[in-house]
Parts: structure tokens; C-alpha cells; sequence
């Protein structure tokens, strides 16, 4: 199993997801995919095992991503023009139809600019450690 992790920006949400990932999984296969090379730089010194950056390398890996793996990041990544026009059309669609599992962080809707009915509203560090936790269940 492979975790694609996937943000843009500076890389925050990716870089915190994968810290908690790598302490929790240590062996885990962690690919980082940033929108923008910073993104990418952040995602890597976090403990990513490989890192890829930009359009091209977002939707190549989620092509490759087989249906035991998975994809984790901020909702965004499959918003076309989200964080800003970072994210391309081309990529959320890459993201969407990908065989892979999906695991989406909600952010706060400030920075998606979208809600997600029944989620719970909580802090982005409580985002994540759910996302640790499902994540943990499908290694």
C-alpha cells in the first residue's frame, strides 16, 4: 500500500498529516505530491519516503495509484481552482477518478470555500488525527 499525500500552498496540511503518519506507520511507503515546489520541499523534510511537484505529477501518480492505496490531503484536491488556482481542473479530476481510496481533511470554509453537510466543525489538528486514525486502519 502506497499513501499518496497531495497539497498546495505551502504545504501545511500534507506536512502535518505526514509527520503523524510517519510516527504512527514508520514503514509506511509515503509519496508527497505538492502543487508548487515548496508545497513538495515541506511535504519531504516531514518524512515523506518521495516527493513529486506539479500538475503533471499529480495526475500521474493518481493514475498510478492502485485500489489498495491511497490518496489524503485537504478537500481542495479535488476542487477544481481550489487554494487559490493552485489546484488545476485537470488535477481534481485526476484526484476524483482515481482507483484509489480517497481520504479528504475538511478545512475550514475559509480556505475551501465549501461546507460539507454533517461533518462536525473542529480544529484542523482534530481533522488530521481523524484522518491519522482511518489511515492507521487501512495499513
Amino acid at each position: 500500500m502506497t499513501f499518496y499525500v497531495i497539497d498546495g500552498q505551502g504545504g501545511g496540511i500534507g506536512r502535518s498529516l505526514i509527520e503523524r503518519l510517519r510516527a504512527e506507520l514508520p514503514q509506511a511507503q509515503i509519496v508527497a505530491v505538492g502543487s508548487n515546489a515548496m508545497a513538495t520541499a515541506s511535504m519531504l523534510k516531514a518524512g515523506a519516503t518521495a516527493g513529486a511537484t506539479g500538475e503533471n505529477a499529480v495526475v500521474y501518480c493518481c493514475g498510478r495509484a492502485r485500489e489498495q492505496d491511497v490518496i489524503a490531503g485537504p478537500i481542495g484536491i479535488v476542487l477544481a481552482n481550489a487554494m487559490l488556482g493552485e489546484l488545476t481542473p485537470k488535477m481534481a479530476q485526476a484526484v476524483s477518478e482515481s482507483r484509489a481510496y480517497k481520504v479528504l481533511i475538511p478545512a475550514p470554509a475559509s480556505r475551501s470555500h465549501a461546507l460539507i453537510a454533517g461533518v462536525e466543525e473542529k480544529t484542523l489538528a482534530q481533522y488530521l488525527e481523524d484522518a491519522v486514525t482511518i489511515l492507521k486502519g487501512m495499513a
